[in-house]
């Protein structure tokens, strides 16, 4: 019997599993350790955000699922990794230590043959002095923040009401933050409320951002046919905010925030601040500090982890220059290099160069987006790694067939712009692949030919769509399996 344990519930994680009990007889053990007793379906807070939906139509309790698929739930935190064992368990073992009301602080070591890391990100709001929840800006990371989110939303909506005037600050909350896309489709839809209440007069919002152009999104941007001719996510990312009347901070790094003001670094090196009264900042993300010990309980934390927190795999860690590195540089397998049983998927893993050119400012302050690993490409590490342990359990032979490097994945994004049945808005976008293969597409970086940008209602009708359909398949409902990832 083989026995494969997964860390954290997430979008990767739970695809795991979902496979790998679908997958495997029931002679072989599946484990998930996650700290959150739901799962949570991350692109659809940005309406909760907005108060357009609840955090229980975003989420699912995991627990009555994984007992009706056989899957041992273990609702703990992750401490530190033994991939060698110890004198006392002989496999390798994560030791966890329990939140549930149960059995709240209790430790146990967690033996495993394999080991699926899907822990995601630390939500690293400490990194911008004044940005943690429940002091001054708000964040749509999790259902609880944007829940709050949308309380203080509706504070600024009455004081609007009222005939005050409020101004909206929404983006990147650190210089090297990630996930511009969800922050941009929350100052769309934002803005769209606050138009659909006929308040845009007493309303002024604005974006920040730490891309060097609109449209970055940490992927370098991309090149969209229209037309008969090719334009950049620039100037269709800046026709969106110029069609709302939304003003732009580009190139820019939050490094403090107070009640009233936003401090920031540009990278000509100038120190400016930015009045507010209401903002909502995306954080840092990093790994989550992780231990690692040998059998003899040496540190080999370097074994496992980047600098960064993330583990590593099988991409090129040398440390090239931005100008050297190669699409091939980027994980297939998601493999440790010294742990073959050990694998990361999502944004567990440490990606080995930035996508966006890395930029500094003239003080040396690195201000440019991390490499985004969200959404659609974490499910599909997440399948291929279960379907590689799956073969590996069943042959017996580690042959790591199947492969998904994000240099040769596309990915598509429906980004909302405003909800409702008739007026609602999105742009329906597609890249391919995601990391650009420069060696392969010379002269865009990427197949423009399967590459969209679309905006109009019909994107809205399908991002509502989809988000009942993975909710549906994360449900494990009747033929789950043929939903894509």
């Amino acid at each position: 019997m083989a026995k494969v344990v997964v860390l954290g519930a997430g979008i990767s994680g739970h695809t795991a599993v979902s496979y790998l009990r679908r997958k495997l007889g029931k002679s072989h053990e599946v484990v998930m350790v996650s700290p959150n007793s739901y799962y949570h379906w991350i692109p659809s807070n940005i309406w909760i955000g907005v108060g357009r939906m609840t955090a229980d139509q975003v989420r699912f309790k995991l627990k009555p699922l994984y007992d009706k698929w056989g899957v041992t739930y273990k609702q703990a935190k992750v401490v530190s990794f033994n991939p060698e064992g110890d004198d006392a368990v002989e496999k390798g073992f994560v030791t966890v230590e329990y939140v549930s009301e149960a059995a709240n602080g209790k430790i146990e070591k967690v033996d495993y043959d394999f080991l699926i890391n899907a822990t995601g990100p630390k939500l690293n709001f400490e990194a911008t002095e004044g940005l943690s929840p429940g002091k001054h800006a708000v964040s749509v990371c999790s259902y609880t923040h944007a829940a709050e989110a949308w309380e203080q939303f509706q504070v600024a909506l009455e004081k609007m009401k009222k005939g005050e005037k409020q101004k909206f600050v929404i983006g990147t909350g650190h210089p090297s933050a990630t996930c511009q896309g969800a922050a941009f489709e929350y100052i769309l839809n934002v803005d769209f409320e606050i138009k659909r209440r006929g308040l845009e007069d007493l309303a002024e919002v604005t974006w920040i951002s730490n891309e060097y152009e609109m449209g970055d999104f940490g992927m370098g941007g991309a090149f969209i046919p229209k037309g008969g001719y090719i334009t950049s996510t620039k100037v269709f990312t800046e026709s969106f905010l110029i069609e709302r009347n939304i003003d732009w901070i580009k190139r820019s790094g939050v490094t403090k925030i107070d009640e009233d003001k936003i401090y920031y670094e540009n990278l000509d090196g100038e120190y400016k601040t930015l009045a507010y009264n209401f903002a909502m900042l995306i954080p840092a993300f990093s790994g989550h500090d992780f231990k690692a010990y040998d059998k003899s309980g040496g540190d080999i934390t370097d074994k496992l982890f980047a600098k960064n927190g993330f583990m590593k795999v099988d991409a090129d860690y040398s440390g090239k220059a931005y100008d050297d590195w190669e699409a091939k540089d980027w994980p297939e397998t998601y493999q440790n290099e010294h742990y073959a049983n050990i694998f990361a998927a999502g944004i567990a893993f440490a990606p080995p160069h930035a996508i966006s050119k890395p930029m500094k400012s003239k003080n040396g302050t690195p201000i440019s987006p991390a490499p985004p690993r969200t959404g659609m490409p974490s499910g599909v590490i997440g399948k291929i790694i279960a379907d590689n342990i799956v073969d590996w359990i069943k042959s017996g032979k580690q042959t790591l067939q199947h492969r998904a490097s994000m240099s040769k994945m596309g990915a598509a994004c429906i980004v909302s712009a405003g909800y409702g049945l008739t007026k609602g808005a999105a742009a329906t976008m597609t890249v391919s692949p995601i990391v650009p293969d420069w060696d392969k597409y010379p002269k865009w970086g990427r197949d423009v030919k399967n590459t969209v940008g679309e905006p109009g209602l019909a994107g809205h009708w399908m991002k509502w769509f989809m988000h009942y359909m993975f909710l549906y398949k994360a449900r494990g409902k009747p033929f789950w399996w043929l939903l894509p990832e």
